[in-house]
């Protein structure tokens, strides 16, 4: 059986090719399904035949079809690798259609596919998202080493640097920061009353720790303040604000010519940087403190082969 695209898709190499004998036996019997019981038109089912083909031939290649042996992670991976071809509404709505029909026709096969189908739940929404843009390596590098003394108060834009960078906070959580929220005994750092209205402990990497040291000890005025950030200028005794971080952010992409304007670029940094060293998005969503797993979903899409080895449960899964 040769599988072609449709509605104006140009197809691939891959798209047009004949698959193996298994594959086209199991594309046969759920083509039957499709007409027969299900009663859809030739272009319809042309459609998702073309998406199935692709997903078995992913999974199984020239071996022979075992639907048990299809995974979550395999229909994740699928999602992932077809929609960043496409990021627009119809592709992926046209997907997600695609692989429910398939699931619905495995079931009436005697085949379990709970744990499949909740994984389509949630991509559809997920990846037609922008993935953010962090900082590359050597930006991140060029940044760091551009806190020098012929600025004002350069210990104190370096620790808030490092707080953004090493920890994902907002520029809310940094401006909050009380001193009294750093173990320094532990080597940790509890947020109160952030965005997401708990209460959260994060480990302090070294480097930042030894960053809010030097500023708390050679640099921050004499202040009644419990914050760890106060005003240089005016009145000592007040915290500063969200907008000040913003703006020592800011300042220091302009500094070293960086075009970014946003302070969530270092929480972006952090995130991609956790991703890459082989975090699950679970943990990524624990130490960004995201609310909900969907809101850490975007990071799915960097181009790492770690994320292959990722154990990603993502929402509803029973995985």
């Amino acid at each position: 059986m040769t599988i072609s695209t449709t509605n104006g898709d140009t197809p691939n190499a891959q798209e047009t090719s004949t698959y193996s004998a298994y594959i086209n036996e199991e594309l046969r019997r759920y083509d039957e399904h499709l007409r027969d019981v299900r009663g859809l038109s030739a272009g319809t089912r042309k459609d998702r035949l073309r998406i199935i083909a692709l997903l078995l031939e992913g999974k199984f290649k020239h071996r022979e079809v075992l639907f048990a042996r299809m995974q979550p992670d395999d229909v994740r991976q699928f999602l992932a690798s077809r929609l960043a071809q496409r990021q627009t509404s119809s592709n992926a709505s046209q997907h997600a259609a695609a692989l429910r029909s398939y699931l619905r026709y495995r079931a009436t096969c005697g085949d379990s596919v709970a744990q499949l189908a909740a994984v389509i739940q949630n991509p559809v929404h997920w990846k037609l998202a922008s993935l953010p843009r962090a900082l590359t390596p050597d930006e991140i590098g060029r940044l760091l080493e551009s806190f020098s003394t012929r600025y004002r108060w350069p210990k104190r834009s370096y620790a808030i640097i490092r707080c953004a960078l090493d920890l994902g906070l907002r520029s809310g959580e940094i401006a909050g920061l009380k001193i009294s929220d750093i173990d320094w005994r532990a080597g940790t750092v509890t947020l109160k009353g952030t965005k997401t209205l708990r209460q959260d402990i994060l480990p302090l990497p070294m480097e930042t720790g030894q960053a809010l040291a030097e500023y708390l000890q050679y640099e921050r005025p004499r202040s009644s303040s419990p914050s760890v950030f106060v005003m240089h200028h005016g009145d000592h005794d007040r915290g500063v604000t969200a907008g000040a971080i913003r703006g020592v952010i800011g300042w220091a992409y302009r500094r070293i010519g960086l075009k970014h304007t946003r302070s969530h670029a270092l929480r972006h940094a952090f995130a991609c940087r956790l991703v890459e060293r082989g975090s699950s998005l679970k943990e990524v969503a624990d130490l960004l403190r995201h609310r909900s797993l969907n809101s850490t979903l975007i990071y799915a899409k960097l181009d790492t082969p770690k994320l292959v080895a990722v154990a990603l449960p993502w929402p509803g899964s029973m995985a």
